[in-house]
């Protein structure tokens, strides 16, 4: 009896074994399944995220390209002051602030800031606006303390985008500290228009 209680118990013994690889096998089959839906999963966020990075790049800047085609141009007042860069110069200086201003937005949304500060999002659709009239303004109207005005408050605006952007990611703070300098550039030149 004793034989035939440890022949069971064996063949218990690889029948537990044989149990216990199956379940480590479904384990490890259902740890692939978890590991590739996140995968799959993140590759999805990132698709998402690239999507959006592009939109918010991309649409400022194109808006702004179609601004500067239909309304773009110095005038005959302009051309007049030696000072003054040629026209590309100041075009690719806004296209250039236009894109990074939607970049640091971007930072600002994936971090959720535009819901923590609501404000933020005003300002750099203030600052945009603004941004839009100044050409137009400047050089269609013909008025340089008017475009002087606006970009006063384009400055304003962009000022506040710095803050409020700051607060939430210092990287999109950098970036409007650059688009700053930029307003600093068309304020000389706005400046030479106005006194020209």
């Amino acid at each position: 009896m004793d034989s035939q209680d440890i022949r069971y118990r064996g063949g218990d013994d690889r029948d537990a074994a044989t149990t216990g690889m199956a379940e480590t096998d479904r384990k490890h089959a259902d740890d692939n399944n978890n590991n590739k839906g996140t995968r799959d999963q993140k590759r999805a966020m990132a698709k998402r995220g690239l999507k959006s990075l592009t939109v918010a790049v991309a649409a400022p800047v194109l808006v702004m390209l179609f601004e500067t085609y239909f309304l773009g141009g110095y005038g005959n007042r302009a051309r007049s002051s030696s000072w003054i860069p040629p026209p590309w110069v100041l075009h690719a200086t806004r296209l250039i602030s236009s894109g990074l201003m939607g970049l640091a937005a971007w930072l600002v949304w994936v971090d959720g800031g535009f819901h923590k500060k609501p404000n933020a999002l005003y300002l750099y659709l203030a600052q945009f606006t603004l941004c839009l009239l100044w050409g137009p303004v400047t050089f269609l109207l013909g008025s340089g303390l008017a475009g002087f005005v606006v970009w006063l408050g384009q400055s304003a605006a962009l000022f506040g985008c710095y803050k409020a952007f700051n607060e939430i990611s210092p990287v999109a703070g950098n970036l409007v500290k650059l688009c700053l300098a930029f307003a600093a550039f068309v304020a000389a030149v706005n400046v030479k228009l106005a006194i020209a």
